[in-house]
């Protein structure tokens, strides 16, 4: 990891060295493409999905018949929605990291009456504007205080809610996009963004069938296989690439061995590709590991939770046992940062 620093640092230099007028959130956007499809084998940080229209594609898969956890969710906070209120500090900010259109959290929502703020935190600060405004008019006497940043890694709240007590909501399994050290790492951050006393709502997808799984990432009407292929869009878009996305295509399957599911993007034929400057040369047939998508047993994931300092309270799961539902508290001090590499290098 130390390694894909250096690169990244380096990345930046090229962008720079080429003249490409990118700064702030663009350059790290380029430094980060450059570096994952730089290095062997070839990768791009999932975070770089969620762009307007990666949100919007990403909306579309949940509503897909094959795509389970989505349904499977809301069914669980539909059913526990009195209890997971109960479990929340009374008068609390709501931190919800990854927000996206925020459909999981109106159920919880509607269920708390005694919440102070929601504080949706978002890579997509175009998305979360628009979202938060539809909010706000949903829930108009709930302080919404949108924070446009990566929650994956250090951010600062709105000063509004520093003396009030906390609950975080983490829906969606976005926990098994990390590698697991990494997902151990995120729960470290998160503690230190919620502080003591505060409960912690997580949504953690389970090892099932595997045909199952393979529906499910892909699916007949290929809005999956959109939404991996708008990444290379994204960087046509904002990096002023020329990649020819027809000449990639999608692939998912299950790691049996990682108990994961991964994403990629494969190109059909021997080719050069120019970003920023930088050449990158593809096989035919070579991939970019797009993503990855832990399945964890609820054992596990307790497990998980207790070693970076949570305490699990409660876990419920749907009929089928394909979704849990997790809630967590801190009641120690949240533990001191541990040197680990950046979060969002995951994928």
């Amino acid at each position: 990891m130390t390694a894909l620093a250096r690169q990244s640092q380096t990345a930046s230099q090229t962008v720079s060295e080429a003249k490409i007028e990118v700064s702030g959130e663009t350059a790290a956007f380029a430094a980060d493409v450059i570096a994952g499809l730089s290095a062997m084998p070839k990768r791009l940080p999932p975070k770089y999905f969620y762009d307007r229209a990666g949100s919007e594609l990403f909306e579309r898969i949940t509503e897909l018949p094959e795509y389970y956890p989505t349904r499977c969710e809301i069914g669980i906070l539909t059913e526990r929605a009195q209890d997971i209120a109960r479990l929340m500090p009374v008068g609390a900010a709501l931190v919800e990291f990854g927000s996206g259109a925020s459909t999981k959290t109106r159920i919880v929502l509607h269920e708390t009456k005694s919440l102070a703020a929601y504080v949706p935190v978002d890579i997509s600060a175009e998305f979360l504007r628009q979202q938060a405004d539809a909010l706000r008019r949903e829930f108009p006497d709930l302080a919404m205080l949108p924070v446009a940043a990566d929650f994956s890694k250090p951010f600062e709240l709105p000063a509004s809610v520093h003396e009030l007590p906390r609950a975080g909501f983490f829906p969606g399994s976005t926990i098994g996009n990390f590698e697991p050290h990494e997902a151990s790492a995120f729960l470290r951050h998160a503690a230190r963004v919620l502080g003591r006393g505060a409960t912690f709502i997580v949504g953690v997808d389970l090892v099932k069938d595997t045909q199952v799984l393979q529906h499910a990432y892909n699916d007949k009407q290929r809005v999956t296989a959109a939404f991996n292929l708008n990444l290379l869009a994204r960087i046509n878009r904002e990096l002023g690439a020329k990649i020819d996305v027809a000449t990639f295509e999608h692939h998912a399957f299950f790691n049996r061995e990682r108990s994961r599911i991964e994403m990629h993007l494969a190109s059909h034929k021997r080719q050069r590709i120019k970003i920023c400057g930088e050449c990158i040369d593809f096989r035919a047939g070579e991939t970019i590991h797009t993503e990855n998508s832990y399945k964890y047993t609820a054992e596990s994931f307790g497990a998980l939770a207790r070693g970076a300092g949570w305490m699990p309270m409660a876990v419920w799961t749907d009929p089928k046992k394909y979704f849990s539902v997790h809630v967590l508290t801190l009641k120690d001090e949240p533990p001191a940062p541990r040197p680990r590499p950046d979060l969002a290098t995951v994928g």
